[in-house]
């Protein structure tokens, strides 16, 4: 049996994203989306599209080009944003875009600064790594906002809410917000056959999946769609097929490197370990001998002096023999140690490595294709300058 037809939209493309909550009759989904992420007193009833086109304040000033930008009846602005891969400096990028929507509320002559809310919502395919424990690692939404050093909100007005969609791994039984049917849409919609039992009664969700599904598609909606969709899956495939050389050359580099390294150190420490233990082997050793021998001597020439050469002469020789076998044996459990220690740091460096090389394979691909600088900078989060240079 061949594999299924996808019935709905990709959301993760940008096409799809923007067909689903990006157009003008999207926004009722729009504006259910948004609500299920605000809290109650901050909900919103009608929305108004803005440009999503940024400039700066003067031509030379470098420019933000958003998913979507919208504004509420009561001001406050929105920039919601789709993200497929990770970027370097992408926490930075986000509020760097959110000053833009800040600083076009100054109003001309005579203002008093009070400024309305600005939210900035990424909607990620990827997870940030940086969790510090289990219940950090399971969390998929992140709000952040300006506080002191005693953890109180110290401005209320600008938030950041970042949603992981891989740690997002609930099932339809499980779902008990808006939210959490908001992101069960999102996270499976390429794979939906049929809208699932517990969506069926909901308006604004078949509103969704009428917008979603191809069959309604023009042949230029089908057009456009299917040319986001190839720049999706080739950007995809050249950030996996970066990734998986560059683990496999990371392995090798870092087997050789850490056997080195691990020689190195397994006979520093091995040293270091086999003469400790071999002097105090020795001495226990020498001084068991040495009396053993001594009164041994000491029945022919007298006790006392059978028992000092014994004890002289015995510790010389457990010396002797405790360093000879505490350097073998140290030598051999630090070969084992650096040995293990040099294939993880290997690894961990060769994974790196693989992650800043798919991005730079990312890169050349989309310029191959004539993608905008701009979008390729977005989805690699590599420079324009480094751009240009590839």
């Amino acid at each position: 049996m061949g594999e299924m037809k996808a019935k709905y939209i990709n959301p993760f493309t940008d096409y799809g994203f923007k067909k689903i909550f990006g157009e003008e009759a999207s926004k009722p989904l729009l504006l259910d989306f948004l609500n299920a992420l605000l809290p109650l007193e901050s909900k919103i009833k009608d929305l108004s599209f803005k440009n999503n086109e940024q400039l700066g304040q003067i031509e030379a000033d470098r420019k933000a080009i958003y998913d979507i930008y919208c504004e509420s009846e009561n001001g406050e602005r929105f920039i919601v944003e789709l993200q497929k891969a990770k970027q370097n400096y992408f926490i930075e990028r986000t509020i760097y875009y959110s000053t833009f929507p800040i600083q076009e509320q100054a109003d001309k002559g005579h203002w008093n600064f009070n400024l309305k809310a600005v939210y900035c919502i990424g909607v990620l395919d990827f997870t940030f790594d940086d969790y510090e424990n289990e219940v950090e690692k399971s969390e998929w939404v992140h709000e952040i906002k300006l506080k002191n050093q005693n953890g109180k909100v110290f401005y209320d007005k600008l938030t950041y809410i970042y949603l992981e969609m891989p740690n997002f791994k609930k099932t339809e039984s499980e779902l008990e917000t808006r939210l959490d049917q908001w992101l069960y849409f999102i996270k499976n919609l390429e794979d939906f056959q049929n809208i699932p039992h517990i969506l069926k009664d909901e308006v604004v969700f078949n509103q969704a999946f009428e917008k979603a599904e191809l069959a309604n598609f023009n042949q230029s909606e089908w057009s456009s769609y299917q040319y986001s969709l190839k720049i999706f899956r080739d950007l995809n495939n050249t950030y996996q097929y970066a990734v998986e050389t560059a683990r496999e050359e990371g392995l090798a580099e870092g087997l050789a490197e850490g056997i080195e390294k691990g020689l190195a150190e397994g006979i520093e420490k091995g040293l270091a370990e086999g003469i400790e233990k071999g002097i105090e082997k020795g001495l226990a050793e020498g001084i068991e001998k040495g009396i053993e021998k001594g009164i041994e001597k000491g029945i022919e020439k007298g006790l006392a002096e059978g028992i000092e050469k014994g004890i002289e002469k015995g510790l010389a020789e457990g010396i002797e023999k405790g360093i000879e076998k505490g350097l073998a044996e140290g030598i051999e459990k630090g070969l084992a140690e650096g040995i293990e220690k040099g294939i993880e740091k290997g690894l961990a460096e060769g994974i790196e490595k693989g992650e800043e090389k798919a991005k730079i394979e990312m890169a050349k691909t989309a310029k191959s294709m004539n993608m905008n600088k701009s979008d390729i900078a977005k989805l690699t989060g590599l420079s324009e300058e480094e751009i240009d240079k590839l």
